[in-house]
């Protein structure tokens, strides 16, 4: 049985629907915090129990019987990320499970300057000793963070935020749609997958662009320095903490953490990845 975790998530959700159409629901189960949001999943068929990261004890009954298990990130940085990560591999191990599978990020590096990847990268160092063979899909910097990032440019007409570098903004529909190929393709993939990207790198000057583009409506990109952008957040009432992890992602784009571009997720689409003015569109669409 494949088992995802985090499935009534926006991710760990479409991953779900999509590997639906690859294979059985008997052979589809999801460990969730609130099984009655997954009532619908088990309408179809799919198992549904119960089982949360920080109750490790519980996973066991949420694993029980799976030949793999995705362990779909959580919203979380820092050692408790790590913390709770490693808690579902080892849950995973224990329940039997041929592989376990990890949703990483395509920058994931004990050195990164975001410290989310760092994250990562110790979640994977933990995959690699979990004494099972393992898959880490690295996907590529959600779409619909650079899409938040833009925010209020979409109604005033400018962007101001800390200088960027080039960015492989991917779509989170397409990874989903990666996620359940592998997962229904067992062992496609073994240890780190190559980066899942889009099909081209950009930097927030490219998105105002494609926002002006797209709207058609002037859209400027302005440059904040780094200690304006933290006083900025402050001011809406952002935590120190927050802020700090918010201002690595750019300082990592600027070094190029995110720049590389690979053809890996189109092959496992069987088409060319979204696009921005794609993803730009459906979330305008959606407002």
């Amino acid at each position: 049985m494949i088992i995802v975790t985090g499935a009534t998530g926006q991710l760990g959700r479409r991953i779900v629907e999509r590997l639906l159409t690859l294979v059985p629901a008997d052979r589809v189960g999801v460990s969730v915090r609130d099984p009655r949001k997954a009532q619908a999943f088990a309408d179809r068929g799919v198992r549904v129990r119960q089982g949360s990261f920080t109750e490790p004890a519980g996973l066991a009954h949420a694993f029980e019987g799976a030949s793999q298990v995705l362990v779909v990130s959580v919203d979380a940085m820092g050692e408790e990320a790590v913390r709770q990560h490693r808690a579902a591999i080892d849950a995973a191990v224990a329940a039997g499970a041929r592989r376990v599978l990890y949703t990483s990020h395509m920058g994931a590096s004990a050195s990164s300057h975001f410290e989310a990847c760092r994250d990562h990268a110790a979640t994977e160092e933990a995959l690699r000793t979990c004494g099972v063979p393992f898959t880490s899909l690295r996907n590529g910097f959600y779409a619909s963070s650079a899409v938040r990032f833009l925010g209020p440019a979409l109604d005033y007409g400018r962007i101001v935020l800390p200088a960027d570098g080039p960015v492989s903004w991917t779509a989170p529909a397409d990874l989903a749609d990666a996620a359940a190929a592998v997962l229904a393709d067992e062992g496609r993939f073994d240890g780190p997958t190559p980066p899942l990207t889009a099909s081209s790198a950009l930097t927030f000057d490219d998105i105002a662009r494609i926002a002006a583009q797209v709207t058609g409506r002037p859209v400027t990109r302005a440059t904040a320095p780094d200690d304006d952008f933290l006083t900025d957040m402050a001011g809406h009432g952002v935590p120190a903490e927050v802020a700090e992890q918010l201002l690595g992602v750019f300082a990592a784009a600027r070094t190029g953490e995110f720049a590389a571009v690979d053809p890996t997720l189109a092959g496992l689409l069987g088409r060319e990845p979204l696009a921005m003015d794609a993803v730009l569109r459906e979330h305008l669409s959606g407002t």
